[in-house]
């Protein structure tokens, strides 16, 4: 299972949602889905997410295995 830190990055930045919309080119309903874990963003979207935030893609989004 995917896990993203999506809106902790955002709130330290102090982006709304249609912030980061606009600085990875998606919609605000996207970035919200990720943010609930409803979606799982492309490789090359979970990196330009990370690269607004400025921080390594593993800050951002991280898998958890099954179970646990």
């Amino acid at each position: 299972m995917l896990e993203n830190r999506v809106r902790e990055h955002r709130a330290r930045l102090k982006w709304s949602q249609q912030d980061l919309a606009n600085a990875v080119q998606v919609t605000r309903q996207t970035i919200g889905l990720i943010e609930k874990g409803d979606y799982a963003p492309s490789v090359a979207l979970a990196l330009k997410i990370a690269h607004a935030f400025r921080v390594p893609v593993e800050e951002v989004f991280s898998l958890r295995e099954e179970g646990e």
